[in-house]
């Protein structure tokens, strides 16, 4: 069996998922996505500084 088969056998789960909500809807989970993405970047960067402070960078 050929591997593009097996793969025509699923649905697309992010057109599904997409299709379910309205335009409004969809907005609004990617901007809280991305906010959450910013988010989590940045306490992993304060996180970063913290460390390397307590750590006494010399």
């Amino acid at each position: 069996m050929r591997a593009d088969n097996k793969q025509a056998n699923f649905p697309n789960l992010r057109r599904l998922f997409i299709e379910a909500r309205t335009d409004n809807e969809e907005r609004d989970v990617s901007r809280r996505a991305f906010y959450n993405a910013v988010l989590f970047l940045g306490s992993v960067a304060v996180f970063s500084l913290i460390a390397q402070r307590m750590n006494g960078t010399k």
